[in-house]
């Protein structure tokens, strides 16, 4: 009876002895397939220390977060076709976004930035930028018109660079482009303006669009007593959809001319040292531009093609429709000393 009942343990015991090979070779398969499903969590590269060649990193990023304006420029290039402003909370996560994809500089532009309550919402962005992303740079593009001293006392610090728009200092000229508002003297108040950022320590640049109103104008004594920083002089750029075409709010052939022309300008101006030139070729494809939606516009075309935006896709997905040229952007000097921190601003 003893036999009897260890007789199947018996079988079992010389089963397992005569397959033994098969048993171990097939534990060891297991174990590799199961470190195989594995490994990539223990032995992947951190992306950051692959770099795709294609890539784009978002160094510096121009954010149109209105396309609403209280001025009439007819040359204009990003027209007030929506009344739309992201939620400030939006627009502060697509900009951390930005700063994690390596954005080292951010500059907010329009439209009109301070229309949105009064100043207080780009104000509010730009110290954000600064305290809690830290970011090297932060500026604005205005046409001056709505800033205020008391903004200055608020968000000055924050600030490091502010450039006013100003076509001419003839006030007749400004008004035949459009750049006015009333009885508002443009030039009266860039001077104010010029004076605050001297107080409230804030680099000072002023940008100017070289059309056919102005494109015979010596601006020279003007710009070396106000000093900026960088006096940037665009060519006059026509987009098709903004300031051309059937759908657009501007029809700006009449302010448009030639490559020649623009260069018997800068030619003129060749002495002041603080002048950046940028044809419509280096301007068209050489800035990373997020709308209003958060959506990078390709220029390429002679129009704006509008991403998805990154809010949705992510940063990465978002700036392969961009239309960005890097070499173009470090060719017309996008890359310089952009912090005030670093700045030298002896006044």
């Amino acid at each position: 009876m003893l036999s009897q009942s260890f007789l199947p343990v018996v079988v079992i015991l010389v089963f397992f002895w005569k397959n033994m090979s098969s048993l171990l070779h097939g534990m060891k398969m297991f174990y590799s397939r199961c470190w195989l499903l594995s490994a990539p969590k223990v032995l992947s590269v951190p992306s950051r220390q692959v770099q795709d060649p294609e890539r784009v990193i978002p160094t510096s990023v121009n954010y149109h977060f209105t396309r609403q304006c209280n001025y009439k420029c007819g040359f204009c290039f990003h027209t007030a076709k929506t009344s739309f402003v992201l939620p400030i909370e939006e627009a502060k996560k697509g900009l951390a976004m930005l700063k994690a994809a390596g954005m080292e500089k951010i500059n907010f532009s329009g439209g009109e930035p301070f229309l949105q309550d009064r100043g207080n919402f780009v104000g509010k962005l730009v110290e954000y930028c600064k305290k809690e992303l830290r970011l090297p740079s932060v500026s604005i593009v205005s046409n001056g018109s709505l800033i205020t001293e008391k903004w200055f006392q608020i968000y000055g610090e924050h600030l490091d660079i502010l450039a006013v728009s100003c076509d001419s200092f003839v006030e007749e000229v400004n008004k035949l482009i459009g750049r006015g508002q009333g009885k508002k003297n443009h030039v009266e108040k860039l001077m104010k303006i010029r004076k605050w950022c001297r107080d409230y320590n804030v680099a000072f640049k002023i940008n100017s669009v070289i059309n056919h109103y102005n494109k015979d104008e010596d601006m020279t004594k003007e710009i070396e007593m106000i000093s900026p920083i960088r006096w940037k002089v665009f060519q006059c750029l026509i987009i098709d959809g903004e300031n051309c075409g059937d759908d657009a709010l501007r029809q700006a052939e009449t302010f448009v001319i030639s490559d020649e022309e623009f260069r018997g300008f800068l030619d003129h101006h060749k002495n002041i040292k603080c002048l950046v030139p940028e044809s419509n070729q280096q301007m068209r494809d050489s800035y990373l531009i997020l709308d209003e939606y958060m959506r990078f516009l390709d220029c390429r075309n002679g129009r704006k093609d509008p991403s998805r935006s990154i809010l949705d896709v992510g940063v990465e997905n978002g700036i392969k429709f961009s239309g960005f040229d890097e070499k173009m952007f470090l060719k017309r000097g996008g890359k310089y000393v952009w912090s005030k921190a670093d700045l030298k601003l002896d006044w």
